[in-house]
């Protein structure tokens, strides 16, 4: 993960500091003071080298990567935006021949927000859980169905739940059971990186019951490419994950179907697999996954890559409503506004198109435990039949 960024994430560190040390250190200060401002620089460089030395993703020991990407949001973002803003306000002091920089001021607000935002979302943040309630209404909703309830959640990253984090999914997963829906459905990121990071909370998953019961589809974190090593144990870690789940009594759907019946009326829960942009998988058969599926059948898709919507199942399928996750809204939201409205059309909450619907998750975990804004949820969509 670092290894890929790895020059820019060491300019990150130290081009701040030498900015800092430059203009208002090196005169100031003694001699061990002056040694003393390089030491967490200096850290953060061997931290970042470090860093860079698994062949994997990440390091198997996620709390580590944890670690580090908490200190550069305490120590090096706020460092960078104060130099960044003093920079700029030395160029206007110098273009306009004033003597006060506001872009200290500025630099020094964003430095505090900055670590404000990453201590909150590292702690708080990240242990709040919001039910989001949606209703889809369709002609094509059989009747017997009207008010029916389906919990829809996503992307938990089992793996971010470790030591007292495990304490937030067993609450989350109490909280779902007592929203006492009619069905269940995951879509997809169950782990980070390996199938033994469930084997800790499988048991408080399995907790998870609905009338008719829990459904599951893989995401793009579930096949096991984050890890480096041979094809054949890739396969078995895949086939592990699928293990867990069924496992765990959820009903794991591998481009394929399932029937919910309520007397003569009846709905279709289909689970397509991974059907994303490239680099990630592009497993997903949309007509493997239909397979003896009416064209008169009220479905709902389940895909892990909202992306997928658009590109395949609204020309591919009569699928009438879709529930999808993967985006996370990155994990963070201002005032409505996330950075994933940039990578993504649709990327959190309900959308439409027609009488056809998509509902995105922003998740439950993640794979670093940080959240601002973009809360983790469970959705409880009521179908309704009707105009």
């Amino acid at each position: 993960m670092i290894s890929r960024i790895l020059i820019p994430v060491l300019l990150l560190i130290l081009l701040p500091d030498l900015y800092i040390y430059m203009h208002y250190l090196r005169r100031g200060l003694a001699l061990f003071r002056r040694v003393l401002w390089w030491v967490p620089s200096v850290a953060m460089v061997v931290y970042t080298v470090a860093m860079t030395l698994p062949d994997s993703f990440a390091p198997a020991d996620i709390s580590v990567l944890n670690r580090y990407l908490f200190f550069l949001g305490i120590i090096v973002v706020p460092k960078a935006l104060f130099a960044l803003f003093s920079c700029i306000g030395l160029v206007g002091c110098r273009l306009f021949h004033t003597r006060l920089n506001w872009g200290n001021l500025a630099g020094l607000f964003l430095a505090a927000a900055a670590i404000s935002i990453t201590v909150y979302g590292s702690t708080i943040g990240f242990m709040k859980l919001e039910v989001r309630n949606v209703e889809y209404r369709s002609k094509d909703v059989p009747p017997a169905f009207d008010g029916y309830r389906i919990l829809h959640f996503s992307d938990a990253h089992v793996g971010s739940y470790t030591g007292e984090y495990m304490k937030i999914l067993e609450k989350a997963v109490q909280r779902m059971n007592g929203l006492d829906v009619d069905a269940i459905v995951f879509t997809g990121d169950l782990q980070n990186m390996h199938p033994r990071e469930i084997y800790p909370v499988a048991e408080i998953l399995g907790r998870l019951k609905a009338k008719d019961g829990v459904f599951s589809v893989l995401g793009n974190h579930d096949y096991a490419d984050y890890v480096d090593c041979s094809a054949e144990e890739k396969r078995a870690n895949e086939h592990a994950t699928m293990a867990c789940e069924r496992r765990m009594g959820w009903q794991l759907l591998i481009n394929e179907n399932r029937v919910i019946r309520r007397g003569n009326d009846s709905i279709v829960i289909a689970g397509m697999e991974n059907d994303g942009r490239p680099p990630f998988p592009q497993r997903g058969d949309i007509r493997k996954t239909l397979a003896g599926v009416g064209d008169s059948a009220f479905v709902v898709m389940l895909q892990h890559d909202p992306t997928s919507w658009r590109r395949t199942i609204l020309p591919k399928s009569g699928a009438q409503l879709t529930l999808s996750g993967h985006t996370h809204a990155m994990q963070f939201s201002v005032f409505g506004w996330s950075p994933a409205s940039l990578v993504y059309n649709e990327w959190g909450g309900m959308y439409s198109e027609g009488d056809r619907a998509l509902n995105v998750s922003v998740g439950l975990g993640g794979f670093i435990p940080f959240r601002f804004g973009a809360t983790g949820e469970v959705v409880v969509v009521t179908l309704k039949h009707g105009n």
